[in-house]
């Protein structure tokens, strides 16, 4: 089996993995309420069908992304032509995350195995009932010397990081991002990592106040606020906030209902050392909504505080979770006071109908993308790269860019023989003017 260079067999594996998908989709999303009760629309929405989608635009372009690609020739090397050689890089070690465990592994394993690399998949522990889904749909689509489901925990992947590796995609927190990055270092291996951050959401006083409510409590609270590029806190120019913190509330209520643990639409946090961790941001005496929580569930209602200190525990990491800080500004150096005391988002959203404000915005600050009016929708758009910048991660991916960044890029001169200009060859003599004037004209 020739997986570097036969793209014909890099297909029919995609289309195998394709049809074992389609085949165990049930399965996939009973196995993701079984982890942490993610509701079915949520699963084939965000987990199913982008992973399925991700696969046909694949294989119906593989051929063409994978062909040399001709390129214009330097004046210079005249006579040649000039190509880009897409080369996999070879071993490939893809560790994926517990929030979203099937589109998260499977997307970059698309890639990666649409560029010709053999592969290791690191599926989550913590959602163990998605990994052996994985496993064996992966057993069933691959040859095991191909692409190989290896599951455990943190010590499988510190064995596996001791590995020499030709590249390396990581998707979690920025801890674990670093180890990652150290690890790779080791071997100056290439690598990919998505991280997250704190991603704040501005609210101006030109915003639709209970549109901007109905989305943000959609992009904020699907998955259970589980998501890297969910809207992590709110800025609202003062005077909109009450009347904000009102569409809010409605919202909350008008898709969980008065009761969201009773809700079949409403997921669960991952297990108890998350659910502890986003308890303890929770300072009861901020809330304004919310706040109820079952530990034998890993419950929490969604949540909204109002205007906690920037140093509480709800504002000193990313929140990851279903907790909802609005804080207030009346000036733009107060938003800038609130988005520089952090490290460059993943996600940047804007609710304003004044374009010059949002043009502003997304000028001054650095971020790995966004949306004006909205929440999440970039990440379904695969002609825009998805991809974090400093501390929220490095490299992106999605549509051919995925192909990419599982590709060495590799420059390749064709020179002809029928003409040999001899300006570049020694003695230089009597050469340096006209070697300027051809320089300075190109």
């Amino acid at each position: 089996m020739d997986y570097k260079n036969d793209i014909k067999y890099r297909k029919e594996t995609l289309k195998k993995l394709l049809f074992n998908i389609q085949k165990y989709e049930d399965l996939i999303i009973k196995a993701l309420y079984d982890d942490f009760k993610k509701p079915a629309f949520e699963a084939v929405l965000t987990e199913t069908n982008y992973v399925i989608s991700e696969l046909k635009n694949t294989i119906k372009n593989i051929s063409k992304w994978a062909r040399p690609e001709r390129v214009f020739p330097s004046i210079l090397n005249f006579p040649s032509t000039d190509y880009i050689y897409k080369e996999p890089y070879g071993n490939v070690l893809i560790i994926a995350p517990w929030n979203y465990p099937f589109q998260l592994a499977l997307c970059p394993l698309i890639s990666a195995v649409s560029a010709g690399n053999k592969v290791v998949l690191k599926p989550s522990e913590l959602t163990p009932n998605t990994s052996t889904i994985i496993a064996k749909i992966i057993e069933k689509s691959f040859h095991i010397n191909h692409v190989e489901v290896i599951q455990g925990g943190i010590e499988v992947s510190d064995k596996l990081l001791a590995k020499r590796w030709d590249y390396i995609f990581f998707t979690g927190s920025v801890t674990v991002g670093k180890i990652i990055a150290k690890a790779a270092a080791e071997n100056l291996t290439p690598i990919t990592l998505e991280l997250g951050g704190k991603n704040p959401c501005i609210i101006d006083e030109t915003a639709d106040l209970k549109l901007a409510a109905k989305r943000i409590v959609w992009g904020k609270f699907i998955n259970a606020g589980q998501t890297c590029i969910a809207p992590d806190y709110i800025l609202i120019q003062k005077s909109m906030k009450i009347n904000f913190i009102t569409f809010l509330i409605e919202e909350i209520v008008q898709a969980y209902g008065k009761k969201p643990e009773k809700s079949p639409d409403y997921a669960r946090i991952i297990n108890t050392k998350n659910w502890l961790r986003l308890m303890s941001m929770i300072e009861p005496e901020k809330v304004i909504f919310g706040g109820e929580s079952n530990a034998n569930e890993f419950y929490i209602a969604p949540t909204l505080v109002e205007e906690p200190g920037l140093e509480s525990p709800v504002m000193q990491e990313e929140i990851f979770g279903p907790i909802l800080p609005v804080l207030i500004y009346e000036s733009e150096s107060d938003i800038d006071k609130v988005i520089s005391k952090y490290e460059k988002p993943l996600a940047f959203y804007i609710f304003s109908e004044n374009d010059s404000f949002t043009k502003k915005m997304i000028l001054k600050y650095s971020f790995g993308g966004g949306c004006i009016n909205d929440t999440l929708i970039h990440f379904s758009n695969k002609r825009l790269p998805f991809g974090g910048v400093g501390h929220s991660g490095i490299g992106a991916y999605h549509g051919k860019l995925s192909f990419d960044i599982f590709s060495h890029h590799k420059a390749v001169v064709k020179k002809a023989n029928w003409l040999d200009l001899p300006m570049r060859y020694a003695p230089y003599k009597d050469k340096l003017k006209s070697i300027k004037r051809l320089l300075d004209w190109m």
